[in-house]
């Protein structure tokens, strides 16, 4: 028989912040598969990296951060077909996604290249927004407002024609776009209002309004606003 495919969603980086039954099945899998930066580490491992056994395969998905899409559907094919070798020898594999595997999350790839063929649980984790908006201390939305949820590479004039109908957004994927980011929320008078949160839950996160931000953003940023005042009271 052809062994399952878990996808294991670990939350936004801190480990603490896994699922009991993410940790569970980390800890007695025989083979583990993770994306990581062409040439580079794997953030997923590192979160995971305490419960991943010593004598565990290990399938790493060199996944290149490129605005074309060509190379990483490569990288997810490569690694669907890695996946699917140890499958069909019967074995189990836990695939590590940071966040939630299908929220912006990498897993979604390998879910399309081998649910029809193998049975697939997807196990879900603490979503970014969820996490960032704790540390920030603001609500996302509250009673019958809408969350808008929106990634930074949009072209200028979407990310305002969106931001400005939207009663609560969550600005995702800052990094490169910061500045162009920053600029729409200054246009709008709304930066004093927005919160900033940088690595959230990791040794060198970062909180503050987003007038107060810096003018660097690393990729695991975002930004958070509700238009309301107080709207959960």
């Amino acid at each position: 028989m052809s062994g399952k495919l878990y996808g294991v969603g670990l939350g936004p980086g801190d480990p603490d912040l896994m699922t009991l039954r993410a940790a569970r099945l980390i800890e007695g899998a025989g083979v583990v598969a993770y994306p990581a930066l062409a040439g580079g580490s794997s953030f997923a491992r590192s979160i995971a990296a305490d419960l991943i056994a010593p004598g565990a395969q290990e399938i790493v998905m060199d996944v290149p951060m490129t605005v074309e899409r060509g190379p990483a559907q490569e990288a997810y094919d490569k690694g669907a077909t890695q996946i699917a070798a140890a499958l069909d020898a019967g074995q189990d594999v836990v695939c590590l996604c940071e966040g939630d595997p299908f929220f912006y999350g990498s897993f979604m790839y390998l879910f399309a290249r081998l649910s029809n063929r193998y049975d697939v649980e997807v196990v879900p984790g603490v979503t970014s927004v969820s996490a960032c908006s704790a540390r920030a201390g603001r609500p996302l939305v509250a009673r019958n407002e809408r969350l808008t949820v929106l990634p930074g590479p949009l072209p200028e004039a979407e990310l305002r024609d969106r931001i400005d109908g939207a009663e609560a957004v969550a600005i995702m994927k800052i990094g490169r776009h910061m500045a162009k980011v920053r600029g729409v929320f200054d246009d709008l008078g709304l930066s004093d209002k927005a919160m900033y949160v940088a690595r959230v839950g990791l040794k060198d996160e970062v909180v503050c309004t987003l007038a107060d931000a810096p003018d660097v953003a690393p990729y695991f940023s975002m930004i958070l606003l509700n238009k309301g005042d107080d709207p959960w009271l």
